[in-house]
């Protein structure tokens, strides 16, 4: 008989699970980082809609070959203490969510080299091998990232106060607010201001004890 699921913890992708934004690397490679970074610092402390930010953004990127997601993929770092919080959920019949912002051509193979149990992303339109400045199905955006935390725990059989969500920017509150425990993590002040606790080291395992877990 299969044991119960005990936690579900769920991180934003960029700044949180990696400590890269995808967005900006791949904007480095098509000559547009100081506008998109520009761009992603409004989002992040909320000034700005996500989805619309999201599109303008991805807009500079047209033309960019599809072997960009290989070359970015190399410069993306995982962040500190990953690997232990990982391994502590995983030891204790916890499972590990990524919903991101970001692009499913670049966290698909970090989240299965790194043993992510679910993850969900944006998809970037590609045709002739080059991205075409569009944006593929439905954008992660905060709705999106608190309606995926309850789809995932739903299906789990965890209840929402046996949840947990973390992130670093404005459209993490959302699933922050729905989850039993929103985590703050090296955040903008907007979303220190509205978490349950913050870590301000950049370290996940730092997770680990507030559940009560020691890997």
């Amino acid at each position: 008989m299969t044991r119960p699921t005990r936690f579900l913890v769920v991180l934003d992708s960029d700044s949180t699970l990696i400590e890269n934004e995808v967005i900006e690397l791949l904007a480095d490679a098509a000559g547009s980082l100081e506008l998109v970074a520009a761009v992603t610092d409004q989002a992040m402390r909320g000034e700005i809609d996500f989805a619309q930010s999201l599109r303008a953004r991805v807009k500079t990127l047209a033309g960019l070959p599809e072997s960009v997601f290989a070359d970015v993929g190399l410069l993306v770092r995982p962040t500190p203490g990953v690997h232990e919080l990982i391994a502590g959920l995983h030891a204790h019949g916890s499972r590990i969510g990524v919903v991101s912002g970001g692009f499913h051509e670049v966290l698909d193979p970090l989240a299965e080299s790194l043993g992510i149990d679910h993850w969900r992303a944006n998809r970037l339109e590609v045709a002739d091998g080059h991205l075409t400045g569009n944006l593929v199905g439905p954008i992660i955006d905060a709705t999106a990232k608190a309606d995926t935390l309850q789809e995932w725990a739903a299906e789990l059989g965890v209840g929402l106060p046996r949840t947990v969500a973390v992130g670093d920017g404005a459209n993490d509150l959302k699933m922050m607010h729905v989850a039993g425990l929103g985590i703050a993590f090296n955040a903008k002040p907007l979303v220190r201001a509205q978490a349950d606790v913050a870590i301000d080291i950049c370290d996940l395992s730092q997770v680990l004890p507030l559940l009560g877990l020691r890997g």
